[in-house]
């Protein structure tokens, strides 16, 4: 007597939910049962790719299988297609199948295979699906290749984007609010390079992103934003950027600036969220002596704890008394209001001189840009005499179409930049007045806000020798504001005094304020 399993396959779960086929393959096996004789032990249903056998319920049909062998001599299936599509497979299956007693048989496509000829049909009918798959698989992937060569985005829109459709039909991506706002800070806040990547993550997802860590790096990375596509590199077509028909969220000059932050190309310090109040330049201040940075932590006396800054070296300094001793010296860099005018006159020719309306700058990003388009025609010349190789020509002319494209990125920031349309003036004058009482500011905020403090005027790592703090590299203004001060300090009658020498066009120091104790 045979018995058998009915094996009924769709590809997907919607055909499963909507579609007929279920239900039409499942009425053709039992009219062939009927028809035959046949019991029907089991019906088995399966929404899963015939591409392998890692399909749910054909693991669990082949378990039981194994586990109650002889209730069962036959296993049912309309097509071969329906059984697999991947010739490899379907035989090693097929051989399994045969240990356990099992005769696996299409109805529609009926085949003896202890007839030996049979066997060049049962190729034929498990072959065609797996290339008819791979022909489908071909177009679509050239298909979308030839979409993102056109700019499209061709996948689920990432974070901050959202998938739409014409009333023609054609899909695109658009800025999703308020997720793309928040999408901008990220990338802004990265460029500013005061805070880690993960920090950055965390304060997105309490705005409302919710973004895993390693789909937050990859986000990060794509040039989607900007307004790019990229072409993955097939064959012997290189990896390129195109220009994308979106809507980009930021500029390509900040997306640039914020690449460089990541890989390190402009990694100055960032403020690094401490958990004790009691250590704020923690991880801010190098070690005198080994110049690595300072971590912190506490120490557990008779009656309470105290706290230290130290190194693994065996540099050790008392936490309360760094912390004074940088306090009161950031009050040296606090803004006198009865001098407003003179640091605002001061501060704006400082930054008239040593921008000189970003002439300068464009000009040299044109010659940088000429330089790097001379390295590739060296290149091909070398080339076409044999002088190097096909891949060193092709590792020279990526790098330098790589630094072109953030040359150009960088001036095309430079013409839209709105600082140039508003009053520099206005501006420097907003900072001046924020640094009054900066001291006390410092002394009242919390944690995040003091790390980010010291973070803007110190871009620069901070270095304690347990007497007085000095940094190789102040930020433009504080250093200044320290000038000023100076000056102030010495001109006991109040007389006006020349300025002009405040310059600080020519290169830094570093800087080592003095105070008396």
């Amino acid at each position: 007597m045979k018995i058998a399993d009915l094996y009924v396959r769709v590809s997907t779960d919607e055909q499963a939910d909507r579609g007929y086929s279920q239900r039409d393959q499942e009425e053709r096996l039992r009219r062939y049962c009927e028809i035959n004789s046949i019991i029907v032990h089991k019906v088995i249903f399966e929404d899963h790719s015939a591409k392998s056998f890692e399909r749910p319920a054909w693991n669990k049909l082949l378990a039981e299988i194994k586990r109650t062998k002889g209730a069962r001599n036959l296993i049912l299936f309309t097509k071969w297609d329906r059984f697999s599509r991947n010739a490899g497979d379907a035989y090693m299956m097929i051989g399994v199948l045969r240990k356990l007693g099992i005769e696996p048989q299409a109805v529609e496509q009926p085949l003896d295979l202890s007839i030996p000829e049979n066997k060049m049909m049962l190729a034929f009918y498990l072959a065609a699906p797996e290339v008819e798959n791979d022909r489908r698989a071909l177009n679509t992937f050239y298909g979308m290749r030839r979409a993102k060569k056109e700019g499209r985005w061709v996948s689920g829109a990432p974070l901050g984007y959202k998938n739409l459709v014409t009333e023609t039909g054609k899909k695109y991506i658009a800025p999703h609010e308020p997720k793309a706002e928040i999408m901008r800070w990220v990338f802004e806040e990265i460029a500013k390079d005061n805070w880690p990547l993960e920090h950055i993550r965390k304060t997105a997802n309490r705005k409302g992103l919710q973004c895993e860590r390693m789909n937050f790096w990859r986000l990060v990375r794509n040039p989607v934003y900007c307004g790019k596509i990229v072409i993955p590199a097939h064959k012997d077509e290189e990896e390129r950027i195109v220009d994308g028909q979106h809507e980009p969220l930021i500029t390509e000059s900040l997306f640039y600036d914020a690449q460089d932050a990541l890989t390190g190309r402009k990694r100055q310090k960032a403020a690094r969220p401490v958990s004790r109040e009691e250590l704020p330049l923690r991880t801010l201040i190098h070690c005198p002596n080994c110049h690595r940075m300072l971590t912190g932590s506490k120490s557990k006396g008779k009656r309470q704890y105290y706290y230290y800054y130290h190194c693994g070296c065996g540099v050790r300094f008392n936490a309360l008394e760094a912390n004074k001793i940088f306090e009161k010296q950031l009050a040296l860099f606090c803004v006198r209001p009865e001098a407003m005018e003179l640091y605002i006159a001061v501060i704006t020719q400082i930054y008239r001189d040593r921008t000189q309306g970003g002439i300068n700058d464009k000009k040299e990003i044109l010659q940088d840009i000429e330089k790097y388009t001379e390295k590739i025609t060296k290149a091909r010349t070398l080339l076409l005499n044999d002088d190097i190789e096909a891949a060193d020509f092709k590792a020279i002319k990526f790098e330098c179409e790589d630094k072109i494209l953030r040359l150009e990125a960088k001036m095309a920031g430079m013409k839209e930049n709105p600082l140039e349309k508003l009053s520099i003036k206005a501006l420097i004058e907003k900072v001046i007045y924020s640094l009054i009482g900066l001291d006390e500011r410092y002394r009242l905020a919390g944690m995040e806000k003091k790390r980010q403090i010291v973070c803007s005027l110190f871009p620069g790592k901070l270095v304690f020798d347990g007497v007085s703090y000095r940094t190789p590299q102040p930020n433009l203004i504080a250093e200044a504001i320290l000038l000023i001060n100076k000056e102030l300090a010495g001109n006991k009658k109040g007389k006006e005094a020349y300025y002009k020498h405040l310059s600080l066009v020519v290169a830094r120091r570093g800087i080592e304020p003095l105070f008396e104790e």
